[in-house]
């Protein structure tokens, strides 16, 4: 019989020799000590086989921007179960227990990366944002339609940046759904840590500002470099252009934007910038004039959200436009959220009912937390047959109501 409990202290190390089983993992001495404290920081659930940690499961205590509001939010992160325990109840009895608590602590919404995107749709989860990689050939100057911004760029020393950029960083997030609150904690432990743990070639992280001294930051970018080799006649190694690997860059403006770019793609010494994480509406996508120059290699679900309280949820984010609908949900882990509801939402608030009439759609709450950020169109789920629309014109209301003036998106992974 696998207990369900809260881990203690003392067992992260057990629980972080798990995580590195099941996600076959090696990692070096640094960043086991990164993740021990990191896990100190997390809340922690645990499934034990008498003394034996078989199953772990631990959350950020972050806040998520939604639209119009900031709501608690746990991250869940090294999820696992040992192989000599999957198929046996463990995934499901942890995933309880967490939703258990989040409940009871007020908290209307949970959200996850997947490390395998098949998994997480049965607990709830939706895929509430989509990230895009994006390249730029910089072996030539960028091209651009329009006037970068003239003010001045400088560096800044890692050790300064949280004060630095921390607000402008804090200002997007009310500025775009899906992104999670970043301590100083995990600023310096994971943006700022001076060794990459991906990729140990990489410099140290480099940040880069736009705006006088004396006034806010108008922009940063945050950059690791790294020179690429290739194999000569000889055998030997010959340098070739580098690599520029964008982390996160914030603009006020596109002429910001356009200004930070610009300065990436004439780094000497380097040939191509990649930015493996940026939203799907990066104005760059637009404002470049080559996009042979300027090109999206990938795009793939980002962060998956859970809304753990439904009526929490949709009354505290705001609102596009009116809407008056009965919406039958279901939810086969958290009944309370399963039934059939009235939405009356609009730019003054929303309210969230018990309904007896019928329904204008129905909609498991997976597909409802997929379109919570604005980042999926209801309209879309009701063509690949996840949603029924039974009032004509209901799903065109919820789009608008929906709507956000840019996309949700998230680049933190946790």
């Amino acid at each position: 019989m696998v207990d369900i409990r809260d881990v203690p202290e003392a067992d992260i190390d057990r629980a972080l020799e798990l995580a590195y089983l099941v996600f076959h993992d090696r990692p070096p001495k640094e960043a086991r000590e990164r993740h021990h404290a990191l896990l100190v920081r997390c809340d922690r659930i645990g499934a034990y086989d008498g003394d034996a940690l078989v199953g772990f499961m631990a959350a950020h205590d972050f806040r998520l921007s939604v639209p119009g509001a900031d709501l608690p939010c746990p991250g869940l992160t090294f999820v696992g179960v040992a192989p000599t325990h999957r198929r046996r109840g463990v995934l499901t009895g942890l995933m309880a227990r967490m939703m258990r608590r989040t409940t009871d602590a007020g908290r209307p919404l949970a959200a996850l990366w997947a490390s395998e995107a098949a998994i997480y749709g049965r607990f709830g989860y939706g895929s509430a944002t989509t990230g895009a990689t994006v390249e730029i050939d910089s072996t030539r100057p960028l091209a651009l339609r329009i006037d970068p911004d003239p003010r001045p760029l400088r560096l800044v020393d890692p050790d300064e940046a949280v004060d630095v950029i921390g607000p402008r960083h804090e200002a997007a997030r009310a500025g775009r759904a899906g992104r999670p609150t970043r301590s100083p904690e995990r600023w310096h432990e994971e943006w700022l840590a001076e060794q990459d743990e991906e990729d140990e070639e990489l410099s140290p992280p480099r940040i880069i500002v736009l705006g006088e001294p004396d006034e806010p930051v108008a922009g940063y970018v945050l950059y690791r470099t790294k020179p690429e080799s290739a194999g000569d006649t000889a055998g030997a190694a010959a340098r070739t252009a580098g690599l520029v690997r964008v982390d996160e860059l914030e603009a006020d403006t596109p002429a910001v934007a356009a200004a930070l770019w610009e300065c990436l793609a004439a780094l000497d010494l380097t040939g191509r910038v990649s930015a493996r994480n940026r939203p799907v509406d990066d104005p760059l996508l637009h404002f470049a004039a080559d996009r042979d120059q300027v090109r999206v290699t990938a795009q793939f679900p980002a962060l998956w959200l859970r809304l753990v309280d439904v009526r929490a949820a949709l009354t505290a984010r705001s609102w596009a436009a009116p809407v008056d609908l009965v919406l039958e949900v279901h939810d086969v882990r958290l009944p309370a959220n399963a039934g059939r509801f009235r939405l009356r939402a609009g730019p003054e608030g929303a309210t969230y009912a018990h309904a007896d009439g019928a329904a204008d759609l129905a909609l498991d709450v997976r597909e409802l937390a997929a379109c919570y950020l604005g980042g999926t169109r209801v309209r879309d789920l009701v063509a690949a047959g996840l949603v029924q629309e039974h009032t004509p014109g209901a799903v065109a209301a919820l789009d608008d109501a929906l709507r956000t003036p840019v996309l949700p998106h998230t680049g933190d992974e946790f």
